[in-house]
């Protein structure tokens, strides 16, 4: 039976360990990360429409609904892969903030294609697709955790490991991903030269003991905290809270932080509330399993990565 409405998650990821490699030429940077879905998500209603066009409304006026966004440009290059003369209305709920560094506008691509494919009964894979919208976008079509290598979408899945629970704060304070890599200086740099530490990292990264993984470290704090110092006083003030470790997530605004139990974290977001203009979020992280789960309304299964 076809189905004409879906409502779907979408949603956002951390980034447990994240260097950067050096400058690629092809003008792109080489990273090796490691990529984690969280809990934290927007939500995407995709509406059948059968005379082709493709609308988008959202929740925050800060963001565009045109054919910048995204969403339409997901939805777009699924229309002209499939051929097909349906369209969608598609509403967009924010909660993940903007340029937080929580992957949230490459995250409403890859539910994009998840919903559209359901929606327009597609069929085949879509990694290409996915990879020519983004490098963060063919993560969210697994989900889960992954190490991820190049410019961040060759994708080895690693053991999800047991549930972590999160804090999260996006302070008064945006970085762009393009300013982010923009601010990286040769110095700042892990170079390729610790290829050979980071292949040792990678074999240490499939086993569910996460007390053998390496240190999480994020190359772009030694210049983003220099940019917005507000976004270092995040990652202090969550130390300082009494959270066991904090980090950076991606290339900012967000700082996260890893507590042990409820009570904890109930106590940390308590001594954070006074701080204006901060956005704090309670969340864990999502396992490859549950992920699956939350997309499985649209019929699509999710891509199997090697």
């Amino acid at each position: 039976m076809s189905i004409t409405s879906l409502k779907l998650p979408s949603f956002a990821k951390i980034n447990r360990l994240l260097k950067v490699l050096g400058k690629r030429p092809d003008g792109y940077h080489e990273i090796f990360t490691v990529l984690q879905t969280i809990s934290l998500c927007d939500e995407l209603e995709f509406e059948l429409r059968t005379d082709g066009r493709l609308t988008l409304v959202c929740d925050d006026p800060g963001i565009p609904t045109d054919e910048t966004n995204l969403v339409i440009k997901a939805a777009a290059a699924l229309q002209q892969k499939l051929e097909t003369s349906l369209g969608a209305d598609i509403k967009l709920t924010k909660r993940i903030p903007a340029q937080g560094g929580l992957g949230g506008a490459s995250s409403n691509a890859a539910v994009t294609l998840f919903g559209l494919s359901g929606l327009w009964r597609g069929d085949g894979r879509l990694d290409r697709l996915a990879r020519d919208l983004g490098a963060d976008v063919p993560f969210f079509t697994s989900g889960g955790r992954c190490v991820a290598t190049g410019i961040g979408a060759t994708l080895h899945p690693v053991d999800d490991g047991p549930r972590q629970l999160l804090i999260i704060i996006t302070p008064n304070a945006r970085i762009s991903t393009p300013k982010a890599y923009a601010a990286l200086k040769a110095g700042s740099l892990t170079t390729m030269d610790s290829m050979p530490i980071l292949s040792s990292s990678f074999g240490r990264l499939f086993t569910n003991d996460t007390s053998q993984w390496p240190e999480p470290e994020n190359d772009f704090e030694r210049v983003i905290f220099e940019i917005e110092p507000e976004i270092e006083r995040a990652k202090r003030a969550l130390l300082e809270a009494g959270v066991r470790g904090a980090l950076l997530a991606g290339s900012g605004a967000s700082v996260f932080g890893v507590v042990d139990d409820e009570v904890t974290r109930e106590r940390v977001i308590d001594n954070l509330k006074g701080e204006a203009g901060w956005q704090i979020f309670s969340c864990e992280t999502l396992s490859r399993a549950e992920y699956s789960k939350a997309m499985k309304p649209s019929g699509f299964p999710l891509f199997t990565l090697s």
